[in-house]
């Protein structure tokens, strides 16, 4: 089916109190094992790709932003649950803007080492061209701590209730994601997040809210925060993970014909590999959102 307006997609989870999944891909493969998922739990989901990643300066070739967008669309159309499209956390600003129009229905914009009014004034400028194209957009306020060496690197930056209150009124933002005591690139274990202090955020904060770092977080607090206003999930990380232990055995195995490897479709395949490693670790996760059966 098309790609569904993010607007009516948070409505449906604050009517039902339930959150949707944004289950990071980066390629063909990984996007059809998070489509599989949602499909065989009948859920709603936010597809999508790492704006940092496809930006950054380091890489070795140039991605096609138009081509990512074309494909998260051909995804969406082809998929029987609603679906929405983001372009996730990316301190470039042009490159947010191309996505937009790329058709992406949801950007965000992030630089957390941005001064706030500074970062303020570049959301309301995104925030205007992407209103003006019917793609949302959400903003961050608050710095989650990193675990990327297997421990937090730092002690991170919780949200500030008031200041959130009048970003959301400064920038229109449609989501905010927040810090609660969640971690990005919780590479092991898992953590409770600070609920009264998203509740205090709740209270004066009337946009859905967003959790980034969900590979980290305990299931029963993040059943707390759904009640609290929490509508959208990020994943990542474990996914990621489950991939690399997927792919370390299935290439352990003596195969030296090529076809086998790459593109004949069989078990050996190492994109068959991805897929379903990727629709498995969906699987463990999807149930904790409460989405599952209202696609």
């Amino acid at each position: 089916m098309p790609l569904v307006s993010i607007d009516h997609l948070m409505e449906r989870c604050r009517e039902d109190r339930y959150a949707v999944g944004y289950f990071e891909s980066w390629n063909l493969e990984s996007l059809q094992g998070v489509l599989d998922a949602a499909e065989q739990t009948r859920s709603p989901i936010i597809i999508g790709f790492n704006g940092e990643f496809l930006s950054r300066a380091g890489r070795r070739a140039v991605e096609r932003l138009a081509l990512y967008g074309a494909l998260g669309k051909a995804a969406a159309e082809s998929a029987t649950v609603p679906c929405g499209l983001i372009f996730n956390e990316c301190p470039n600003d042009p490159w947010v803007l191309d996505a937009a129009d790329a058709g992406f229905n949801l950007v965000m914009p992030s630089d957390p080492g941005a001064p706030y009014h500074d970062y303020v004034r570049r959301v309301q400028r995104i925030v205007q061209h992407c209103h003006g194209r019917k793609v949302a957009v959400e903003g961050e306020l608050g710095e989650l701590p990193c675990a990327a060496s297997g421990k937090a690197e730092s002690v991170g930056d919780l949200t500030d209730p008031e200041c959130a209150e009048h970003f959301v009124q400064a920038t229109g933002v449609d989501l905010l994601a927040v810090s609660v005591g969640n971690v990005h690139i919780q590479l092991r274990g898992e953590r409770d997040l600070k609920v009264d202090h998203l509740a205090a955020i709740r209270a004066r904060v009337s946009v859905p809210l967003v959790l980034h770092g969900g590979s980290g977080i305990s299931a029963p607090s993040l059943q707390q925060a759904i009640q609290l206003g929490i509508a959208k999930v990020n994943y990542g990380t474990y996914i990621k993970q489950r991939c690399v232990t997927a792919l370390r055995k299935a290439t352990a195995v003596d195969d030296l014909n090529p076809h086998h490897l790459l593109g004949f479709g069989d078990d050996a395949d190492l994109m068959i590999v991805v897929r379903r490693a990727v629709c498995d670790a969906v699987l463990e996760r999807i149930s904790d959102l409460g989405c599952c059966g209202k696609g």
